[in-house]
């Protein structure tokens, strides 16, 4: 871990929410606009992602990258893998990882910032810090997402998406040496909240026709919303009843690890796999901090 002699630290724990966490890199921008560097910075699922491209430099990069996304693009980070292990390309990740976060062996200890990021245990839901080791190691790990992708062997232990019992890691900020913690809670808004309705809707009746192996067919689900008369597919389904008990977990993790500044952008209108909306997601991550920045500097004034 990173030294800050005579200075409080400041950790910044990045939660949860698939596309939504492109936030993350708006209230990056805004809090360097303040003045305000994280000394120690903890992902957890796509929160994992930003924060480990933070602390090694490479944010711009990152940024630029999730602002040319368009649909096709995204869709071909898919594949429907007939032993239902995961629909997400681990070879187009490797690829996308080492050109936008940082190198494949990149060690967490020789980042320029204190890194941290949160998994789950499989087999039992016991919670898995990474502090050190491999920062590839930290965010499959993490990112692991029932469903979406496969579980990551680690030492012999299959670990699932962090944000299952930690979507914001304040925790893991704290046992870093974190003085003060800003959490972003990227749910905040969900409760109550339905399925988007979007008007042109790619494939309404897409539902009704059998999984394609083309992955133009089948990753418009991953964009498209139902009428309220039709169920939600199963992608939908599994991806919001993800983030339900992620939400509710966050509330009750926050009640308990005591943030000093919880960050809550509204993002309940992008889908979790909107990523071609990064650009709407950054900038209220950046609105977000300009609300709150009264309360910021007041809190860090004297650092």
């Amino acid at each position: 871990m990173k030294n800050y002699p005579n200075k409080k630290k400041i950790g910044l724990a990045l939660g949860s929410g698939a596309a939504r966490g492109c936030a993350h890199i708006g209230v990056l921008k805004a809090l360097s606009n303040m003045g305000i560097e994280p000394d120690i910075i903890c992902g957890s699922s796509m929160g994992t992602i930003v924060a480990a491209s933070y602390a090694a430099g490479n944010l711009e990069k990152l940024e630029k990258k999730f602002c040319s996304f368009t649909k096709m693009q995204i869709a071909k980070f898919l594949q429907f893998d007939i032993s239902l292990i995961n629909f997400v390309k681990k070879k187009q990740l490797n690829t996308f990882f080492t050109k936008y976060v940082c190198d494949k062996d990149k060690k967490i200890e020789d980042l320029p910032k204190s890194f941290g990021a949160v998994s789950t245990l499989f087999k039992t839901g016991d919670e898995v810090f990474f502090s050190d080791g491999l920062v590839f190691d930290a965010i499959f790990a993490s990112i692991a997402m029932p469903g979406l992708f496969a579980p990551f062997n680690y030492k012999g232990k299959w670990l699932i998406d962090g944000g299952l019992v930690n979507p914001i890691p304040i925790s893991l900020c704290k046992k870093l040496g974190a003085d003060i913690v800003i959490a972003v809670n990227l749910n905040s808004d969900i409760a109550g909240k339905h399925l988007n309705k979007k008007k042109n809707s790619m494939t309404n009746n897409y539902i009704a026709k059998k999984i394609s192996s083309k992955i133009e067919q089948y990753s418009n689900n991953f964009f498209s919303s139902q009428k309220d008369k039709t169920p939600p597919n199963f992608i939908n389904t599994i991806l919001n009843s993800i983030n339900i008990m992620q939400y509710n977990i966050a509330l009750n993790r926050m009640k308990i690890d005591n943030p000093d500044i919880i960050l809550n952008p509204k993002l309940s209108h992008i889908g979790l796999m909107e990523f071609n909306r990064a650009k709407e997601a950054i900038e209220e991550g950046e609105a977000c901090v300009n609300r709150m920045n009264s309360e910021i500097k007041q809190l860090t004034g004297s650092i």
